[in-house]
């Protein structure tokens, strides 16, 4: 999965597929609207997402 997360100093950092989407709703203040326990390569998945940031950018969107 190369789904990536940007640190502080703009590089980024590997975000693993079995990741809880709860965590990363933590981390970055957003809600995707699914359970929590949702693994991000399912959520990706199933919302034919390719990345992670493609995700938060869609959700920004709206």
């Amino acid at each position: 999965m190369s789904d990536r997360q940007q640190t502080s100093n703009g590089q980024f950092k590997k975000r693993r597929g079995d990741t809880r989407i709860g965590t990363i709703e933590k981390e970055y203040g957003v809600d995707f609207g699914v359970r929590s326990d949702t693994k991000l390569a399912t959520y990706l998945e199933e919302n034919g997402v390719p990345s992670l940031s493609k995700a938060l950018k869609k959700l920004n969107d709206k």
